[in-house]
């Protein structure tokens, strides 16, 4: 066997391995592996040391997407000789770039996540209409709610909480409807209301705070915590018709 190829299958066994799947995966696994293992590796989670994990996790995540999310590697043993993006020039974020549609930017906004780009991101996403991009219309269900969560995670972050909270708000309503997050669904609940008590009512006015008050509700909070949220929104309501 040629030696480039005979690397290139060891090379990729080991991604496969990385990733914890097997030869001939489909995309919908290799996300949820990557998905799982960045729990475990990313930065805000295990700390800076792990952070040469995770770009081994990520190299290994984009080599194995097929070509509607980079290009399948495995599919090209017989011709393969180095890089995809050596030997042709490919660059997966200039294509998503160069086609301008909707669904090309919504998987851009997420590559960019995925890669620990989230200020090119949030420009990304924030150059498309912002709260107004429905990224549910332009990505699967299981992709959308993991970038929606992402995104929001980052927005809060950098001061934009208002803009955080309106989509994780969403996300819980279909949370709610049909159950994605399962395990993982009452810590998003938790870091919802920390949001909520610790720096939303500090960024907006009155009136947008009751209507805040008013999205929590129905959305899947134990009775108790809609009882706060509604005796916040009526308090709120009793001042601003005596200011």
């Amino acid at each position: 066997m040629h030696l480039t190829l005979k690397r290139l299958e060891n090379e990729l066994d080991n991604y496969y391995k990385l990733l914890g799947v097997s030869p001939g995966a489909s995309t919908s696994e290799i996300k949820k592996a990557f998905r799982k293992k960045a729990k475990q590796f990313h930065p805000d989670i295990a700390g800076t040391e792990q952070s040469e994990a995770m770009q081994k996790l990520l190299k290994a995540y984009e080599i194995l997407l097929n070509f509607e999310n980079s290009f399948k590697y495995d599919s090209a043993y017989p011709s393969y000789s180095g890089s995809y993006s050596e030997r042709t020039g490919f660059n997966y974020r200039t294509w998503l770039r160069e086609q301008g549609d909707p669904i090309s930017m919504a998987k851009l906004i997420f590559y960019e996540l995925l890669r620990l780009e989230e200020d090119r991101a949030i420009e990304i996403w924030r150059e498309n209409g912002g709260l107004d991009f429905p990224l549910k219309k332009h990505m699967e269900r299981a992709d959308w709610m993991d970038c929606q969560y992402i995104l929001a995670e980052e927005l809060d972050k950098r001061g934009f909480t208002l803009e955080a909270f309106k989509l994780i708000t969403v996300l819980l309503a279909e949370e709610k409807r049909k159950p994605y997050f399962n395990l993982f669904a009452p810590e998003v609940y938790r870091y919802l209301k920390t949001m909520v008590n610790k720096r939303l009512k500090a960024q907006v006015d009155n009136e947008t705070w009751i209507d805040c008050m008013e999205a929590l509700l129905g959305i899947g909070f134990s009775k108790n915590d809609e009882n706060i949220f509604k005796d916040s929104m009526a308090k709120t309501l009793m001042k601003t018709r005596t200011s």
